[in-house]
């Protein structure tokens, strides 16, 4: 209907602008995708019956997720935003085979992998400059 525009209505009680109504819904809508994406990956184990067990997935969480995130930034725009499932499932669990030949090692990457230039330029950036 409307190609170039489009128009999503809001209704709130707070005095505030509607500029930093709409900032506030927006950042909202992050925390609990972030909220969300967390209790569908480590802390879905808890609550556990242990207090120490509860404190190391926590913390194994907090680990991973800001890893994850460092990485989806680094990869490409468009895992930047991903979840963090999905930045797992392209770009930890890669489809590759490890070779060695004369004290060097080579991965070689699947053909027509979608992710490989996401995958390449997250390596090189992490890899720096070969000595």
């Amino acid at each position: 209907m409307f190609p170039v525009w489009r128009y999503h209505p809001f209704f709130t009680d707070q005095p505030a602008q509607t500029l930093q109504a709409e900032r506030e819904h927006r950042h909202h809508a992050v925390i609990e995708q972030v909220i969300a994406d967390s209790k569908a990956s480590a802390l879905a184990h808890l609550p556990s019956a242990h207090f120490n067990a509860n404190a190391a997935w926590l913390t194994l969480w907090a680990m991973t997720c800001n890893l994850l995130r460092a990485t989806g930034a680094q990869a490409s725009a468009f895992h930047a935003r991903a979840t963090t499932a999905t930045i797992r499932t392209h770009l930890v669990h890669v489809p590759a085979r490890i070779a060695r030949s004369a004290r060097r090692i080579t991965l070689h990457l699947p053909h027509n992998w979608p992710w490989q230039h996401a995958w390449t330029h997250l390596f090189s950036t992490a890899h720096g400059p070969a000595d």
